[in-house]
């Protein structure tokens, strides 16, 4: 992995998780270049394999085995990776545009994003069917496509456009999930198939045995072709030929060329004359020498090829080496992209029909020999292996240049005190791309000149005070920045109150300048983009250089004197609501280990990212008699403190508890965070706690929250209706987790077992 201590110089930014950069990341992660910042830019977390694709249609492949992990993988390469597609790219300033988000510079960039459906001008297709490309989005209509079939009363009429080799094979594994899951008692109900393509014949770029005996078993399984002509019209229920011939169909897949994204053209790169970016022999662009391409949205100038994943695949390794080479000052090296390649269709039925050159053949062992190269493949990138901490140069040679190496030299001599600051001029910069909202309260903000924010007190009302901050939880600075917002606005509407003024203090990496000012940057804009929704105006702060990334806000809220909400106010008979699954700690804890999937990360950092305001409001308006947010010390802490300042008993409803996705595995596995065994402590105050020890749920109940959910004590006869509110609102765990009891003497305050409702 990259050193985290080293200053960063430069910065490599992948733009898509596609084959080709899945091999980039696995190598920069087997050999560092200290001193390069990685990031890498994907729309989802959990990057497709195409080859894999057909057989995870037909049932014979989990999710997770045709699915590479970028969560994993980009920590194992030392990688930031930001979660949403890129939208554009400024050649001239050197940035990749996202959405509602600063722009990500970079020294050196690489596009590897797939292709985008082409539906050549097709009236009507972008809304009819269902796209093939971009893969990561396929999966989720699929499953719903496979539902209306196994719902319907008739048989449902599928139709897939294009007659390539990834039309023919993606039909085959539907047809063939399809017909499995119906069952021979309902045989009546197999759909109808039918294939659609504009040549004369299936598979045109492949050789005449293979098109022959896939010929031959499409007509075995009784598919419906029509070859010949292209579709000129998709209309609802049917799609048009050339000849204005209609076919009725109720689903539609669209299987045919690819086509290329429109921002590469838009933004000024060198495209052909379909917009796919031109790249020379080195996978560099033939306009813009600091700008790389790969796979299916790059065109090879002199070197023709079909899009196809065999293609970027084998592109990866090349690209590695030229990344690297550019990155260190030297010329990029040519390759000559092959020319043969072996081609393997599987059928569906756990057969494939295969061919390189002029041969061809079919059989089950041919599948079996394309599920061992395909399984060997995602080995890969699913078995990482442990890599040793080395020692490492501080920047690796021949990436810094003159002037670099002097602002580096001064790393090691870094003042303290008022000398750790970041540099007025970075700041003033970064200051002057924020907007944060304005208050009439604020008489002195970050709009003046002064030494500290001078705000008004309104009249009857009191102010909220608190303070909190940690080091980075993830490596994105702009969604670190929302988190850290989220989390400490938590304490303010827990009190019952509005959020009104906020000071911040940043600790941000050593680096050059440049990419000092642009991490504060990302930090502070995705802090006041939440602090602004909330109402809460940046009013000042500070800076200063550390060894990690780490942010705090101290905040102020303001409330009515006779409004405020306490954790000593729950009475007996209340219902305990809390609003948020709890498991962010042992996720981040597995995180760190490698040992966690993506898409729990992912859906930690929704959880997270989820403001507890409109929670706040909901539960005022049912009556909530105490509340608190669930932090560091776990809803068992927070709990406890509530019992003690209210002198009740709660019983909690161990099985109600909301827990996020992977939460239960990886506390099940023993992944628990470092906070975890002092919280632990706590279990004196649980009657019996032996017997729930090894329940991997009973274990949550330690686990240290970060921008984690409000608990409240809510009247009984509105807890109901509570819940209903704060899941119409969006938090779709929210729960009532318990009930409060009279207080017994000598006992310990919480039970246990389900409350009596």
């Amino acid at each position: 992995m990259n050193d985290p201590a080293a200053p960063v110089v430069k910065d490599l930014v992948l733009i898509g998780g596609g084959h080709t950069h899945v091999a980039v990341l696995k190598r920069f992660g087997m050999r560092p270049l200290p001193g390069v910042r990685i990031t890498l830019i994907a729309r989802d977390v959990h990057t497709p394999y195409s080859g894999m694709l057909p057989g995870f249609v037909a049932g014979h492949y989990t999710f997770d085995d045709v699915h590479i992990d970028l969560g994993r993988l980009a920590r194992f390469a030392g990688a930031r990776l930001l979660r949403q597609p890129a939208v554009g790219l400024d050649l001239g300033r050197r940035e990749v545009q996202c959405e509602r988000r600063p722009p990500v510079p970079y020294d050196l960039v690489s596009i590897n994003v797939g292709s985008t459906p082409a539906f050549d001008g097709v009236p009507g297709a972008a809304a009819a069917v269902i796209p093939v490309k971009p893969i990561g989005r396929f999966v989720d209509r699929w499953e719903r496509l496979r539902a209306r079939v196994l719902s319907a009363e008739a048989p449902v009429r599928v139709g897939v456009v294009g007659a390539g080799a990834g039309g023919v094979e993606l039909l085959l594994a539907v047809q063939f999930a399809l017909r499995r899951a119906l069952g021979d008692e309902r045989r009546a109900l197999f759909p109808a198939m039918h294939l659609f393509g504009a040549g004369e014949t299936i598979l045109p770029t492949h050789n005449r045995g293979v098109r022959r005996r896939l010929e031959r078993v499409l007509r075995a399984r009784g598919v419906h072709l029509h070859l010949g002509q292209p579709v000129t019209a998709v209309r609802a229920g049917a799609v048009v030929r050339g000849g204005g011939a209609a076919t009725a169909l109720d689903e539609i897949l669209w299987v045919t060329q690819a086509g290329a994204p429109a921002w590469p053209r838009a933004a000024g790169l060198a495209v052909d004359e379909h917009g796919f970016v031109q790249v020379d022999d080195t996978l560099r662009s033939t306009s813009h020498p600091e700008v790389f391409a790969a796979g299916d949205v790059a065109a090879v100038v002199g070197h023709p090829r079909e899009k196809a994943g065999v293609f970027a695949v084998r592109q990866g390794p090349p690209l590695a080496r030229n990344l690297r080479r550019v990155l260190l000052g030297r010329r990029p090296r040519s390759f000559r992209p092959q020319r043969r390649f072996l081609t393997l269709v599987s059928t569906g039925d756990r057969r494939a029909v295969g061919g390189r050159g002029s041969r061809s053949f079919e059989g089950g062992w041919a599948w079996r020999w394309k599920d061992r190269i395909d399984r060997r493949f995602m080995a890969k990138y699913t078995d990482l292996p442990e890599m040793p901490a080395a020692a490492a140069p501080a920047v690796a040679a021949g990436l810094a240049g003159p002037e670099d190496l002097r602002a580096i030299s001064t790393a090691a001599m870094r003042c303290g005190g008022c000398g750790s600051k970041v540099g007025a001029t970075p700041l003033d910069r970064v200051l002057a791309r924020l907007t944060p909202v304005r208050r009439d309260d604020v008489l002195v903000g970050l709009d003046a000149p002064d030494d500290a924010a001078v705000v008004r007190v309104p009249p009857g009302r009191v102010l909220v005070r608190t303070v909190d901050a940690f080091r980075a939880i993830v490596d994105d600075p702009f969604v670190f920045g929302e988190i850290t917002a989220n989390h400490c606005l938590g304490d303010v509407f827990a009190m019952g109150a509005e959020a009104q003024t906020a000071l911040a203090v940043a600790t941000v990496p050593f680096g050059l300048d440049r990419k000092v000012e642009d991490t504060l940057t990302q930090l502070l804009a995705g802090a006041v983009g939440v602090l602004n929704e909330a109402g809460a105006a940046l009013v000042g702060g500070h800076t200063s250089e550390g060894a990690e990334l780490a942010l705090g806000l101290s905040l102020t809220g303001l409330v009515d004197a006779d409004a405020v909400l306490r954790k000593g106010g729950l009475r007996p008979g209340d219902r305990l609501v809390l609003t948020k699954g709890l498991g962010t700690g042992t996720l981040f804890a597995a995180d760190m280990r490698l040992r966690a999937r993506g898409r729990w990360i992912d859906g930690a950092v929704e959880a997270m990212r989820q403001s507890s305001r409109s929670a706040a409001v909901s539960l005022r308006g049912h009556g909530a008699t105490a509340c608190t947010d669930v932090t560091g010390f776990g809803l068992l802490g927070h709990l406890v403190e509530m019992t003690r300042a209210s002198g009740v008993d709660v019983r909690l409803d161990l099985s109600a508890v909301p827990v996020l996705d992977g939460a239960l595995e990886t506390s099940r596995a023993g992944l628990l965070s470092s906070l975890h065994p002092h919280n632990l402590r706590l279990r004196r105050a649980v009657d019996d706690p032996e017997a729930h020890a090894a329940d991997p749920r009973y274990r949550l109940l330690y686990d240290p929250q970060t921008a984690g959910g409000l608990l409240a004590g809510v009247p009984a006869d509105r807890a109901a209706a509570c819940v209903a509110d704060l899941r119409a609102r969006g938090y779709a765990r929210a729960a009532i987790v318990g009930l409060v009891e009279p207080r017994e003497d000598g006992g310990p305050p919480v039970r246990l077992d389900a409350p009596g409702r």
